[in-house]
């Protein structure tokens, strides 16, 4: 894909004035920012291509015809709604705010994303990586401690790298602050207290050094492990992504007879339709299971 076009000048200030407003009102992440910046950005351009020069003259055709030209340019269905839902939303903020009269998105069909299904690990896959972790060394402890808390209470990988050790020594539930500074609860298995009892009586004192401050994952360097390293210990050790731990989380629980609610609850979901999906995994493994067991299936 071509690189992503800059703001046209007549664009600047009220897509700057929009994600300050979302950035005090909905406390997105830098990144999420960062993400409806360069998805406005392209939408601005085309339109500053397309003769506009001020927000007020961009219409519903002007739309469409933006949504045509990504299909045509080949981008996924995904990619696709996801930049026309930043433009519903802009939009939707202007006309809020009287900056324009009639929202170009209004009545706007929105393309459908495409329904795909998390990626969740077996039982036994999981099982069969926690218990290969079996080594003493520091290093070893750390990763099995972090893989063992990932599994039992499904963080997100900023949440598990925020995790400081005083929060966690001989606790039962882990606190974290999640998306929207929402805090919640998650209980830790006795597994993960194990493991986590071994690596901080074994293996971060051998790791941290002062830089490490009271974070609880520690790097081989001494200092705090961040998103990215811990990105790559799963990577290593699990040839996965901390996320598919997620996934199994939810997964797992569903299947074992958990209620949505307390799934959605133990996830930080604000809506109930984001954990609804994990409920077309159990469907797909109870089919699988039955195809397979059935003699008539």
């Amino acid at each position: 894909m071509a690189a992503i076009p800059e703001l046209p000048d007549w664009a600047r200030a009220p897509v700057d004035d929009y994600l300050m407003r979302l950035a005090s009102q909905r406390n997105l992440s830098v990144h999420t920012l960062a993400a409806y910046r360069r998805d406005l950005s392209q939408f601005m351009a085309f339109c500053d291509r397309a003769g506009a020069a001020d927000i007020a003259k961009i219409d519903r055709s002007m739309v469409r015809r933006f949504l045509a030209y990504l299909d045509t340019r080949g981008y996924a269905r995904r990619s696709v709604a996801r930049k026309a839902s930043a433009v519903r939303s802009f939009f939707s903020d202007q006309a809020r705010h009287g900056a324009v009269e009639v929202n170009p998105c209004d009545r706007l069909g929105t393309p459908r994303r495409p329904r795909t299904l998390p990626h969740a690990l077996t039982g036994r896959t999981v099982r069969a990586i926690l218990d290969g972790l079996d080594g003493l060394d520091p290093v070893s402890l750390r990763d099995r401690a972090l893989l063992e808390v990932l599994y039992a209470t499904g963080l997100r990988v900023s949440e598990l790298a925020s995790l400081q050790v005083d929060t966690v020594r001989d606790a039962e539930f882990v606190r974290v602050m999640g998306k929207g500074a929402r805090e919640r609860a998650v209980p830790l298995g006795v597994p993960a207290r194990e493991a986590l009892g071994r690596y901080l009586a074994a293996g971060r004192p051998e790791l941290a050094s002062q830089d490490a401050g009271g974070a609880l994952w520690v790097g081989v360097q001494g200092g705090a492990l961040g998103v990215r390293g811990i990105r790559r210990i799963v990577r290593r050790r699990a040839a996965t992504f901390p996320h598919a731990f997620r996934h199994s989380f939810a997964t797992h629980l569903l299947e074992g007879g958990a209620d949505l609610r307390v799934v959605q609850e133990l996830l930080g979901h604000v809506e109930l339709g984001s954990t609804q999906i994990y409920t077309a995994i159990t469907r797909e493994h109870l089919k699988a299971t039955y195809k397979r067991s059935h003699p008539r299936a």
